[in-house]
């Protein structure tokens, strides 16, 4: 059986915002035109996602979340937080909530991803690369948090 990647994760999410949204009717906290300040999260968020993701790509690093991590990259964002992917994705999503209205069931689903990413997804990436990269890989996770 395949394993759900974070990225699919993330539009099933955003598609499940719009759908709960849609089909229960939830009140709006943030009325148009105001939710369309959503939008720079999420292109923030993408943006922060797809430039470490590129750096993985430049490093010539392993990205898929269930294979073996091949190189430990503490550059850019990652000098600054471990999982700028998951980061960039999760403020993103927080941009969907707000662009959906601020709707009370959105942010549910902003938790419910942060949780999974943090719980399922983070632990055991951090598993791994404790295995592969041992102390060096202590030592980058007592000097960088985990978000932020």
């Amino acid at each position: 059986m395949k394993k759900l990647l974070p990225p699919y994760l993330f539009v099933l999410t955003v598609f499940a915002m719009g759908a709960v949204c849609w089909y229960t009717n939830s009140p709006h906290l943030i009325a148009m035109p105001y939710s369309f300040l959503g939008l720079l999260f999420v292109a923030f968020g993408i943006a922060l996602a797809g430039r470490s993701s590129a750096l993985f790509r430049k490093v010539g690093t392993n990205i898929m979340t269930f294979d073996e991590p091949g190189k430990l990259v503490t550059t850019g964002a990652f000098k600054f937080t471990r999982n700028p992917m998951y980061l960039g994705l999760s403020i993103a999503l927080f941009g969907f909530a707000v662009l959906f209205g601020a709707a009370i069931s959105s942010f549910v689903l902003v938790v419910f991803y942060v949780v999974v990413s943090d719980r399922w997804y983070i632990a055991y990436e951090e598993r791994e690369m404790i295995k592969k990269f041992g102390e060096e890989y202590s030592l980058y996770r007592n000097s960088v948090r985990r978000w932020i």
